[in-house]
């Protein structure tokens, strides 16, 4: 199954870039032994629109049409459920083993996801109540799936 994370705007050279590249090179390496591939990262540009509401429908729509048609899409929302790092390795090993090829979770710009966006997510997950930076969020969502396949691999890293 291929991972993406689908997100908007771009990680500028420093500190998050290199972290984010760290656990996606990660990722990649345990992951193969899974049948997973990837995570693959799509950038979307942000919009230069005045208004939130209008910036949001912009990057909406290009995160709507980065993804593959078939992909099963997870958003990091506030909105939506607290997921455990086991939750998170439990559904895409759920999700591999139906035989979906695609897994993509999609990370909003600085003013959130539009309600097109969330309403092309099959589910919506929150990393807490707390409010991030969507470039902090994306080294999160790296980590997280590099965590998921030590989890899955029985691999020491995730002390439960």
């Amino acid at each position: 199954m291929r991972l993406m994370i689908v997100a908007v705007g771009r990680l500028k050279a420093g500190p998050e870039r290199e972290l984010c590249a760290r656990y996606v090179d990660r990722t990649g390496k345990s992951g193969r032994a899974l049948g997973l591939s990837g995570p693959d990262m799509h950038e979307t540009p942000e919009s230069a629109a005045r208004r939130p509401e209008d910036r949001m429908i912009e990057e909406g729509a290009a995160l709507i049409a980065a993804l593959p048609e078939a992909a099963t899409v997870i958003a990091l929302d506030p909105r939506g459920r607290e997921a455990t790092s086991e939750e998170i390795a439990a559904d895409i090993a759920a999700l591999r083993d139906r035989g979906v090829r695609a897994l993509a979770f999609l990370i909003g710009g600085a003013d959130g996801l539009s309600d097109a966006a969330r309403a092309r997510a099959d589910r919506l997950i929150a990393f807490g109540r707390a409010t991030f930076p969507h470039q902090l969020v994306r080294v999160m969502m790296a980590e997280q799936l590099y965590r998921a396949t030590t989890i899955l691999s029985g691999h020491p890293y995730h002390k439960a």
